[in-house]
């Protein structure tokens, strides 16, 4: 248990030292310090409990506690530490060979530590390719806006959310960007027009300058935007007639978050060239990212021609423990089902979610499997976003319930008006009906707050 006089000194040994992400600076802020965890819940230094209704980052998916996974690192650690995949290692060989059996084809995977590297390797092995099998001028990568590929320079340019970008300055040059599928504020008749407008790009750039599409099957942190699956089938019949390479960023929806393995699993026949990786990959235990590639285009890596191998490495990418971690982590999705779980018990939280769109703040309830986006607006006719307001004070309301949840922050001026809901996979019934009924209670005590103030 903590002192109150040990929590007092590191709440300021925090302000003084450590930075924090995505976060204003606030000289008074004492920020949430988890202390230990438990399934879906964790335990904060001030003794208050609370519901991780985000999954950390996204990434833990089965919650605080698998002492399986920590076994298996510790018992890796002690076997072999580290060693550089320069050369190989058991647990590396094994993943990558799991990964191709989860994904349905054969792939050869390249480890990384996170997302946005494994989004960084994918630009690079999708030029290269077109480089190595004669056409050099395919260089060009579409992703679309709301979307978000990570942080690093090459992934930031792909991410097309402007608040992300702000203050630092010029992006990677061949990145393009298009509308998603956003039913509730359209940009097309319906999906398949999304679809074919990058068709469009392809053809008014010219597909012999096009590398690669990316997207997510759904797009997660940009506000939780769900297409129908004939949008995917529809992108990847266009990939196929220009010779561009489809990238699927599964870091979120991977690994049984959508209700299947992989998000890309719900457009029946999509088989993507490249997937990339992270996060429920060892289930936010250890930093792992996977660039996952198709075993016929890894065959334009084995010219013996100076400079045709692949010349990019990641130190800590596919660390022993990290592999080890993994394995285990699959190990657990399919002993235990999680993702025909999901499935199954996303039916009902998403009915009772679907149940605020009566509710007149909200203007649309979007979900497919544990991943949540409920849009908050001012007004239902005119879909004018929310106010920073209202958002903070639904936000905070949860947490002093005891549900932490998010919002799409630092994302689309204007357009940060989308709570975001994404429990751990493993989350008990209990757990979803607590989190149901918070979210509804507060999202409705805030519009009847708001209610009551226009009538008086």
């Amino acid at each position: 248990m903590h002192t109150a006089e040990h929590s007092s000194k590191l709440a300021q040994q925090d302000r003084d030292h450590l930075w924090h992400a995505m976060v204003k600076f606030n000289e008074q802020a004492s920020p949430l310090m988890a202390v230990s965890g438990d399934g879906a819940w964790f335990t904060a230094a001030d003794g208050n409990r609370y519901m991780d209704g985000v999954s950390g980052l996204w990434c833990l998916n089965l919650g605080h506690g698998r002492k399986e996974i920590a076994q298996v690192v510790y018992d890796q650690l002690m076997n072999v530490s580290y060693f550089p995949l320069t050369m190989s290692h058991e647990p590396a060989i094994e993943l990558s060979a799991k990964l191709s059996e989860l994904l349905g084809a054969p792939y050869t995977t390249f480890f990384t530590c996170s997302g946005s590297e494994a989004n960084e390797a994918a630009f690079k092995i999708a030029r290269q390719y077109h480089a190595q099998t004669g056409k050099p001028e395919k260089i060009k990568i579409i992703s679309r806006y709301r979307a978000y590929h990570g942080s690093t320079l090459g992934a930031l340019s792909a991410t097309a959310q402007a608040n992300r970008k702000l203050k630092y300055g010029a992006e990677a040059p061949g990145f393009l960007h298009v509308p998603p599928p956003y039913a509730y504020r359209p940009s097309f008749e319906d999906d398949l027009a999304a679809a074919n407008h990058i068709e469009n790009v392809i053809e008014w750039e010219g597909p012999d300058t096009i590398a690669a599409v990316i997207m997510e099957p759904f797009i997660s942190g940009g506000g939780v935007i769900i297409p129908t699956p004939a949008y995917l089938q529809r992108v990847a019949e266009i990939c196929r007639k220009h010779n561009v390479l489809l990238i699927t960023d599964e870091v979120v929806s991977g690994f049984g978050r959508t209700g299947k393995m992989f998000g890309f699993m719900h457009s029946e026949g999509v088989q993507p060239d490249i997937v990339t990786m992270a996060k429920g990959l060892t289930a936010g235990c250890m930093p792992l990212g996977a660039t996952a590639v198709r075993a016929h285009l890894y065959d334009a890596f084995k010219q013996a021609e100076a400079g045709s191998h692949f010349r990019h490495v990641s130190t800590f990418g596919g660390h022993p423990a990290s592999c080890a971690a993994a394995l285990k982590t699959i190990e657990i999705l399919e002993e235990e089902q999680i993702p025909n779980r999901v499935a199954r018990l996303s039916q009902d939280t998403m009915k009772e979610l679907n149940r605020l769109e009566s509710c007149q703040i909200v203007g649309e309830v979007r979900g497919v499997g544990f991943l949540y986006g409920i849009e908050i607006v001012e007004d239902k006719k005119t879909k004018a976003p929310a106010s920073e307001e209202t958002m903070l004070a639904i936000v905070g309301g949860c947490k002093e319930k005891g549900l932490i949840i998010g919002r799409n922050g630092d994302t689309v001026p204007g357009y940060q008006n989308i709570l975001i809901v994404a429990p751990p996979l493993s989350s008990t019934e209990e757990d979803l009906q607590f989190l149901v009924d918070t979210v509804k209670n507060i999202v409705k005590k805030e519009a009847a707050k708001q209610s009551n103030s226009v009538t008086s």
